[in-house]
């Protein structure tokens, strides 16, 4: 892998700040499971990293979710492959994608109410729907 990582075209992420480590994968497999650590376990500090913007590093915690520690640090295992190579290359791009995900800024919504109009079309259309269903309905009078 390269020294740098890109993200998006103005952001890089420096390899050094991502940490490997290897362990043993669960689920079936025979003998090579119980043998061979091929499972990724990666961690990033994203609070302390400097290749991210703070605004990005806060948006990467928060979409995280439960693969972030309280301190900030991501942790992915990837143990979907069956070498120690294609579960790195999973995990890292894994979280190239994450972190791009946090580059990109949500709009703010803005709040707005129902206009006149659209409120009154609305109960136009509820009292419509009930005088139809009045119609439908069986009195008592009628079976007197």
């Amino acid at each position: 892998m390269p020294p740098f990582i890109p993200i998006t075209p103005a952001l890089n992420l420096d390899e050094a700040e991502i940490e490997l480590s290897f362990i043993r994968s669960s689920g079936p497999g025979g003998q090579n499971v119980n043998k061979v650590a091929t499972a990724v376990q990666l961690r990033f500090d994203a609070r302390r990293s400097p290749s991210l913007p703070n605004a990005v590093a806060t948006r990467l915690i928060k979409l995280a979710g439960k693969r972030a520690t309280l301190e900030g640090e991501i942790v992915m295992t990837a143990n979907q492959h069956r070498t120690q190579e294609a579960n790195r290359k999973d995990a890292v791009d894994r979280l190239i994608e994450l972190i791009r995900q946090a580059t990109v800024v949500q709009k703010k919504r803005v709040k707005t109410k129902p206009s006149k109009s659209a409120k009154r079309e609305r109960t136009d259309a509820k009292t419509k729907r009930g005088a139809v269903k009045n119609k439908r309905r069986v009195s008592s009078r009628d079976w007197d």
